[in-house]
């Protein structure tokens, strides 16, 4: 699903929240996330609900964004997308000093938001199967991307954070909280034989980790 475009430089997006928000928007979820600390929104609705819904004062919020004059970074699935979440996941710290350190922490600098795809929680042993030589990028990329989950929209700085706007929201009702329950378990066991079908059937195509860092991400 596209993110719904609204009108010319505004979109309409989902946040999940485990017991509401409160107070005024800001950039401060935890650091270890995808794209780093920020308020995270996607595209996708059922995304932010499967997250939530083990949460009694779950809240599921619409949002509008207005995208004007905000700088944004927009990454597409790729190895610089795996790397840039790798970084932002602490996956890359024993590689501090590097080249290719250098180029993910700097990468996000100046912005106010990053686009990006999402990447499932669950996978993120592929990426330490990366990083240990046991997989190849190709086998890493495709297999994060697998879910296709969406697009997620992260206001890093406050001034994004000032053009979101509430719409509407939801609390989640008992009822509705099992259900999604079982829907995310159903997908989590997907998610987790999808993995391990794709790290098998392109363990030889690509190149392994040990072979980007002696040449370089660009090459």
């Amino acid at each position: 699903m596209e993110n719904i475009v609204l009108n010319n430089n505004i979109v309409q997006l989902y946040h999940g929240s485990k017991s509401g928000l409160k107070g005024s928007i800001r950039p401060i979820s935890r650091e270890l996330c995808d794209f780093g600390k920020g308020f995270y929104m996607g595209t996708e609705e059922m995304q932010p609900l499967t997250l939530i819904c083990n949460f009694p004062q779950a809240v599921l919020y619409t949002l509008e964004l207005d995208l004007t004059e905000l700088k944004t970074l927009e990454m597409e699935v790729g190895l610089d997308w795996a790397l840039l979440i790798a970084y932002y996941r602490g996956k890359m710290d024993f590689a501090k000093g590097s080249k290719l350190y250098q180029k993910f922490s700097s990468m996000a600098k100046g912005h106010d938001l990053i686009i990006g795809d999402i990447a499932n929680d669950r996978m993120f042993v592929v990426l330490d199967r990366f990083f240990a030589g046991d997989i190849t990028d190709v086998a890493l990329i495709k297999s994060l991307s697998a879910l296709k989950l969406g697009k997620q929209y992260v206001a890093i700085s406050q001034k994004s954070c000032e053009r979101i706007q509430i719409v509407d929201e939801e609390k989640l009702s008992e009822s509705r909280r099992v259900t999604l329950q079982l829907e995310s378990e159903k997908h989590r066991k997907e998610g987790i034989r999808r993995a391990d079908e794709i790290c098998r059937n392109y363990r030889r195509e690509g190149r392994f980790y040990d072979e980007i860092i002696g040449g370089g991400a660009d090459d």
